[in-house]
């Protein structure tokens, strides 16, 4: 029964993403673009990159902010906390609401989880949230993304947790 309500209590956090305007007037530029393989796309270097930078596949270390703009991303192959799994673009020219987009996001990432872990949620170790929209990028810079996180609540891996079965 414990672990129903933690699974249940970790698909529930998101944490919603400031606008890249609303970044550049408070840190005076341009939001970092991560270094990546010209070929492959995979990160190639640590360092803080623009959260709207992020693809499927990227690998990063845990952010404890509420408003996210910006994140610590490493390559996959040394130690990390959190891999994005997947990506929803959400439809409509009017912001829904954080409810909706929570609501959306829980669903998306729920039903992606399996295919891409090998293990349903409710049987894995691993835990899940989402970074998604916040009503100012939504408005602000037209962000539709809600990206799907993957980690593991015992610590850091090395490499994807695609296929991990755990």
């Amino acid at each position: 029964m414990t672990r129903a309500l933690v699974s249940l209590a970790a698909v529930a956090v998101a944490i919603p993403l400031a606008g890249c305007s609303i970044v550049s007037d408070l840190v005076g530029g341009p939001a970092s673009q991560p270094e990546r393989d010209e070929t492959t796309q995979e990160i190639i270097e640590e360092g803080d990159a623009d959260v709207f930078a992020l693809k499927v596949g990227d690998c990063m270390n845990e952010v404890t902010e509420e408003l996210v703009s910006e994140v610590p991303v490493v390559p996959c192959d040394q130690p990390h906390d959190e891999e994005i799994y997947f990506d929803l673009t959400l439809e409509g020219d009017t912001y829904p609401g954080d409810d909706v987009i929570q609501t959306q996001a829980d669903e998306a990432c729920l039903a992606q989880f399996e295919p891409f872990v090998g293990l349903a949620y409710d049987s894995s170790a691993l835990g899940m949230y989402a970074y998604r929209p916040s009503e100012d990028s939504w408005d602000q810079m037209g962000d539709r993304v809600v990206s799907c996180v993957i980690y593991d609540p015992a610590g850091q891996v090395t490499g994807t947790l695609a296929g991990a079965a755990r």
